[in-house]
């Protein structure tokens, strides 16, 4: 071997070992997740602020196995129901206090009037997810979540197969429901079955007396506690409950299944934007989207799915993504009808 090849396989060995040496992770990782320069500056700051609209238990899941990999970075975290959060970040950015180093929230047409709030950012594989579900550069779909069916199988003997049969007599006051107004994702499975199911969907859905619920965590617990037997829930709220041995069967009905991205972003104002920033790679790296996919039960907004959760078959199941136009536009008139269909008021 010549001294010349000796020398440069040398120097590449040492690029990488420096690589190594500054930030604890192979060179390839500094690719996926940023440059060296951006894991230091992260790991100087030692910490973020976290805002989210997603279930506390399933992001205590990501910060931890994020930590799996960036372990000097911890991660504070502020979870509250997609109205609440958007009040508290309107009232915290007009005081000149907001704190949160990155915005993770379920509805998209909240998000883009703050869109100015945020910073220009893109992470590495920016151009490996599908444009359609973002509505601005500067907010990333971080989380793509998926509705599905679930049903206690102590309490269901003839289970449901569609959502039509969710409309059943037999299933009389056995039924759990997220109401209308709890956050862009319950409004994108609202919106799917005025769409696809029929007009009438909400009326006949409504006669089966439903009881109503302010979001997915407290809806999953009451199904698996026995307290309601069978309901639609977001695959991500239901799917940790059952891999922990809880006696549910989940779905994904045959008339479609609705998918939501959240809209996720840095502030101008975060103190922590380098390790925002790293975090916010990490999330929506091939590593990251994995994660979520393969334990939490999320689809993602890949181009290239890395990966199915389990029981989505893509050549069976028919994912339906909402027009955004129209998510923005029909929202009050018909979350309005849905609340005086079911009774529900506020």
């Amino acid at each position: 071997m010549s001294r010349n090849i000796v020398s440069r396989i040398a120097t590449i060995a040492g690029i990488a070992f420096i690589a190594m040496a500054l930030t604890g992770a192979p060179a390839s990782a500094q690719q996926e997740f940023g440059s060296p320069e951006l894991i230091a500056a992260a790991k100087a700051e030692g910490k973020l602020v976290y805002y989210t609209a997603n279930f506390a238990e399933v992001e205590q899941q990501v910060i931890k196995e994020f930590n799996k990999r960036f372990p000097e970075i911890k991660v504070e975290m502020v979870r509250a129901p997609g109205g609440q959060l958007i009040t508290r970040v309107k009232t915290e950015a007009a005081a000149g206090k907001l704190i949160a180093d990155v915005i993770d929230h379920s509805d998209r047409a909240l998000m883009l009037p703050l869109a100015d709030l945020f910073q220009d950012y893109a992470p590495p594989n920016a151009a490996d997810y599908n444009p359609d579900a973002q509505i601005s550069p500067k907010l990333w779909p971080r989380a793509t979540l998926v509705w599905s069916i679930a049903y206690n199988t102590e309490l269901v003997k003839n289970p449901p197969k569609s959502w039509m049969d969710l409309t059943k007599p037999e299933y009389d006051k056995m039924i759990g429901q997220v109401f209308a107004q709890s956050g862009g994702t319950t409004w994108t499975r609202i919106m799917f079955e005025r769409r696809v199911l029929g007009e009438d969907y909400w009326a006949k859905q409504a006669a089966t007396h439903p009881i109503l619920y302010p979001s997915g965590a407290p809806m999953s617990d009451a199904l698996v506690r026995g307290e309601i037997a069978i309901g639609p829930l977001l695959y991500n709220a239901i799917y940790p409950k059952q891999k922990d041995g809880a006696p549910i069967k989940i779905f994904f009905p045959p008339e479609g299944a609705p998918v939501n991205p959240y809209a996720t972003g840095i502030p101008k104002t975060a103190t922590h934007p380098n390790a925002a920033k790293l975090f916010l790679n990490w999330c929506l790296s091939k590593e990251g989207q994995t994660f979520m996919i393969k334990e939490l039960g999320n689809l993602t907004s890949l181009k290239v799915p890395p990966v199915y959760p389990e029981g989505f078959d893509p050549k069976i199941v028919k994912a339906w993504y909402p027009n955004f136009d129209e998510y923005v536009k029909l929202h009050g008139p018909w979350v309005a009808e849905w609340d005086k269909t079911f009774g529900y008021r506020q």
